[in-house]
């Protein structure tokens, strides 16, 4: 996999490292699991192929999920806003730009500038909501939100997963999670207004 650089701050250059938001990103880490589990108990190889190929299955209707649902919105709506840069392979995976408060990693970079300037990116691009993480306090986006007239539209789940009952238990149920806000948040027709 082709790492994609942070581009940005303290970290530009270095591989941003939050693949695992891509449900087609994902898939690439099954097949490497798949291969380390087999090599470590070629007995359990048919076990191994069967269980990758089924999750593999898995992650691939979320992939066409993602893509008819993100090929419904305009261009000028495929702008996904969020406190940090977690989402760069998400968004080259599925035609989405994104912005952001800070690149990764760096919640306490946040500046007045910063948030000038996203305020303005929301309201220029009439972004109908903006997200933020679990693991962050998401009170500047809130205020990026208001000052923008944009809606928070919900957290994300991206460098945790939430409690067995909650919405992100596992990688999938995260991705599908953070899926369906996107979708949600983004959609501008009449049933989600």
């Amino acid at each position: 996999m082709e790492p994609l650089l942070i581009t940005e701050d303290a970290y530009s250059g270095k591989p941003n490292p939050h693949a695992w938001m891509s449900p087609q990103r994902t898939m690439g880490y099954v097949d490497h699991l798949e291969r380390a589990f087999s090599q470590l108990d070629p007995a359990g190889a048919k076990v191994f192929a069967a269980n990758a190929s089924a999750y593999k299955a898995k992650l691939q209707a979320l992939d066409q999920e993602l893509r008819k649902s993100i090929a419904a919105l305009p261009a000028q709506q495929r702008l996904l806003v969020s406190c940090e840069g977690a989402f760069t392979y998400l968004a080259a995976d599925y035609g989405l730009e994104e912005a952001y408060l800070w690149p990764v990693n760096a919640e306490s970079e946040i500046t007045p500038k910063r948030m000038a300037r996203l305020i303005d990116t929301v309201r220029e691009r009439q972004v109908p909501a903006i997200f933020c993480e679990s693991t962050v306090s998401d009170k500047a986006q809130r205020e990026v939100a208001a000052a923008a007239g944009a809606r928070f539209g919900g957290t994300f789940y991206v460098d945790s997963l939430s409690s067995p009952d909650g919405p992100a238990p596992t990688l999938l149920e995260l991705q599908r999670h953070n899926v369906g806000l996107i979708r949600k948040g983004l959609d501008l027709s009449e049933s989600n207004r």
